[in-house]
């Protein structure tokens, strides 16, 4: 049954504007949800509803679908009716400063307990002096020492009455004391004590023996004397202390009741202000002494006040509820969170109050949006994100410490527990890869948001699209579309889906498309967008992207590159392939030779010999010589050798879209018969010779007409394409008309025998009761030449043998 002519209507699916209720989309409302993915949708529900362990969601579509944007709105939506996630802020750690504490609060008691803490410590830096400075402390003080120094003297007294009533003197000597014989209240030289009657002597020593050990044993008791009024001065000191400290620590301790982590940290607070009043001094007091000597415990330390200081990591408003985090660049810093230094002196300094937050912290109790192939390409970050989701807890670490690079002592903060949802968005070949290669992965992120790249197009989400650019023009401020504009951009959907039948989801290139759209028709001075405007957008696209079209045509005109589209060759076939560059992709015709001889049966393809056909296009090839052993002299062998070539290639070829076209030009060759250079044939072929659907089939189509158009439609010409890929078609208006006015032609084939009689002209032929095809078509004159094939080597087999014999004989 001979194939007919794609009809006009079949070529180009027209949006009926008459199915719009509205002039401009002006008129309608804006759109709620998300159209053409209920898939996506009811996952994302699924996924934000559960909360057990593991059921994060990763989001997999192509890149323009909209899935960062819906996901966020829709996230975000729903956060507002969560619970505000509480505050967290690091404090001193009293006991230990390289692990600082973290102070989990009620939402928005951090910053209020870090400005308590400060005004705190503005209070006490002037109230502490003060009561230093009173006179209650003063007088204390001097009564302390008053008491040492009386003691010191009576003992003194009392020793030295003493030695005077047994005539010795006690004399103090700049290296202390010592003692000497005395008269008349002068002391005795040597050499008149040595000239005194020896029994006065000898009293005079017993004497002095005795009062030397008196006074060896009061100077003895004088440093515990001291240590006793240093004592004393310690809890002078701390008494002072604390009757400014505490009341004002109670008055914190009862407005932060409720948090018993805080009350506690206030009490550490308390006693480490009393046992370091002294950091509150002006610093001619901050050294105190007694009799000239230097008290302990007056070590220095730089930036005292930071001891007290409060790091508000994370802090919320009360109304705000649950954060919802998109990181843009999700590095192992930004993740988990950093340790800032200091350079002093040559040396890197740090304390609790430089640490700083990351996404994981911000996102806590809410919802943490990441690019999976930016996570996956930032070193040490993906490892972060699984073990804080494995823990439930985020600990900063520096990259330093993780990899044994720096042996320098560093903060340890406490871990932060850790209740987040987070949502990976990526490729479907990055979840799938991360599926097989990450046995992690599966437990971690348990829903799969599948977005697909088309929808289908029926009225009712004809209309939803509608509201969809309604909606797209009020965000983007464009202006208002006419429904004729609107039915446009709906074709332009299909076209850009590659089918009639489906619309595109690919929000990104509608947006840019009506954008574009806007963008001319004010440039007309217009206050609505047509269809001509969307027109002008979509050829402006075009002319921006096709220049190396351009060329390759320029090159077949001139004749550099070698297309027939008149006339007729035998072994020579147009073939169509897809070019793409960028986000481009057209037609080019290519010719395609095939050359047969006798042989043992290979098909050889050339571009497969040389390395430059990809593994699918091999395989199509193979298809070929099993569909010419299945089908032609099936009681012969296969005898011929046979070549196939994209002639002018220099790129590589990759697919089976042209597996017909070669075994259309294998058969030519084999039958001997011409074929029609005004044609051009698209599709793959199976091992029973059924043509089967391909891609880009519109822009083969347009590849081929624009040659043709260039050199003049003849009405000859046309293409063969599968018929399953008619609903594909979404062709250019040039060409319809083209189909329209009978200068060209589009022919759906189902079959080989189809296709090679619209290309020969010559009946194909089919086998007959008797086993043998129908004389004079194509399959009758294939398997004949197979068959002389088979019988001229099997002649060339005896020939060879009789030869071998003649020889042993000889």
């Amino acid at each position: 049954m001979p194939v007919k002519k794609l009809e006009p209507d079949a070529l180009y699916r027209r949006c009926d504007t008459g199915q719009f209720k509205f002039e401009t989309t002006a008129e309608l409302e804006d759109l709620a949800g998300l159209i053409g993915q209920p898939r996506a949708v009811e996952a994302v529900n699924f996924g934000i509803g559960i909360q057990q362990k593991g059921y994060n969601l990763f989001a997999l579509g192509p890149s323009g679908t909209g899935k960062q944007a819906f996901i966020q709105h829709y996230v975000e939506t729903h956060a507002t009716a969560e619970a505000v996630p509480p505050d967290w802020c690091y404090v001193n750690n009293f006991a230990d400063h390289r692990k600082p504490r973290a102070l989990m609060l009620p939402p928005g008691k951090a910053d209020q307990l870090f400005n308590d803490m400060n005004m705190l410590i503005e209070e006490l830096g002037v109230t502490i002096p003060a009561v230093f400075q009173s006179d209650e402390y003063t007088t204390r003080a001097e009564a302390i020492d008053q008491e040492l120094n009386e003691r010191q003297e009576q003992a003194f007294e009392a020793l030295n009455k003493k030695a005077e009533a047994k005539n010795i003197m006690l004399m103090r000597t700049p290296t202390g004391f010592t003692l000497a014989p005395m008269r008349d209240g002068k002391p005795i030289f040597p050499k008149e004590f040595r000239q005194l009657p020896d029994e006065e002597r000898k009293q005079i020593e017993e004497d002095s023996n005795l009062l030397q050990e008196e006074l060896r044993e009061t100077l003895h008791k004088a440093p515990q004397w001291q240590e006793e009024s240093r004592q004393k001065f310690a809890e002078l000191n701390r008494e002072m202390a604390a009757g400014v400290v505490t009341h004002r620590i109670e008055a914190l301790r009862k407005a932060y009741q409720q948090q018993d982590n805080v009350v506690r940290y206030l009490s550490e607070v308390e006693e480490d202000i009393i046992g370091n009043f002294r950091k509150f001094l002006p610093e001619e007091q901050r050294r105190a002494s007694l009799f000239g000597i230097e008290l302990p415990g007056q070590e220095e330390e730089t930036h005292w006040f930071n001891r007290y200081r409060v790091n508000v990591l994370l802090a919320h408003e009360t109304g705000g509820g649950a954060p919802v985090i998109y990181e843009s660049l999700p590095s192992y810093n930004n993740l988990v969170g950093r340790i800032e230094h200091t350079a002093q002196q040559g040396a890197l300094l740090t304390d609790f109050t430089m640490i700083r937050a990351g996404a994981l912290h911000r996102a806590n109790g809410g919802y943490l949006l990441v690019d999976a192939l930016k996570l996956l390409t930032q070193p040490f970050a993906w490892e972060a994100m699984k073990r804080a989701l494995q823990t439930r807890k985020v600990k900063i670490e520096s990259l330093g410490q993780i990899t044994s690079l720096i042996s320098t002592v560093s903060l340890e903060p406490e871990s932060i527990p850790l209740d987040i949802k987070v949502i990976l968005l990526g490729e479907p070949i990055i979840y799938y890869l991360l599926s097989y290669y990450d046995s992690e992965f599966a437990d971690l992120f348990k829903v799969q948001v599948d977005f697909g790249h088309d929808m289908h197009r029926n009225e009712s989400n004809q209309q939803q699209y509608a509201r969809l650019l309604a909606t797209l023009a009020h965000k983007q401020q464009l202006l208002p579309f006419d429904r004729h504009a609107v039915a446009r951009v709906i074709e332009q959907s299909a076209r850009l889906a590659d089918d009639n039948e489906k619309l595109t989801t690919h929000m990104r290139s509608i947006e840019d498309l009506m954008q574009e759209s806007d963008y001319w028709a004010r440039q007309r001075g217009e206050s609505t967008v047509a269809a001509t405007d969307v027109q002008q957008a979509i050829d402006a696209q075009i002319r921006r992207a096709d220049r190396i079209r351009e060329r390759l045509q320029e090159e077949i005109e001139r004749g550099t590159i070698l297309i027939e589209t008149a006339g007729e060759k035998v072994g020579e076939i147009n073939g169509l392939s897809v070019m793409m560059l960028g986000g481009y992709s057209f037609g080019r015709p290519s010719r395609i030779s095939a050359r047969v001889r006798l042989g043992k049966g290979n098909v050889v393809d050339i571009e497969r010999e040389v390395k430059m056909g990809g593994p699918i296009h091999s395989k199509g090839v193979l298809i070929l010589s099993h569909f010419l052993g299945a089908r032609y002299a099936l009681d012969y062998p296969l005898s011929l050798s046979a070549s196939l070539v994209f002639e002018q290639s220099y790129g590589g070829v990759e697919g089976d879209s042209a597996s017909s076209a070669e075994l259309y030009a294998l058969l030519s060759a084999l039958a001997e018969v011409p074929i029609r250079q005004s044609l051009a044939v698209t599709g793959s072929v199976n091992q029973h010779g059924e043509v089967q659907a391909i891609g880009g089939v519109n822009e083969k189509i347009e590849g081929f007409f624009d040659l043709c158009n260039s050199r003049g439609l003849s009405g000859a010409q046309g293409v063969l394409i599968p018929a399953s890929n008619v609903k594909h078609l979404m062709l250019r208006n040039d060409v319809v008309a083209a189909v329209e006015a009978g200068k060209f032609s589009i022919y759906p084939v189902s079959t080989i025998d189809q296709g090679i009689e619209l290309l020969t002209g010559v009946e194909a032929g089919v086998r007959g009761a008797d086993g043998d095809f129908s004389p004079d078509s194509i399959n009758r004159r294939v398997e004949d030449r197979l068959i002389h094939f088979s019988m001229q080597l099997k002649h060339f087999a005896k020939s060879d043998k009789e030869e071998g014999k003649k020889g042993d004989d000889s």
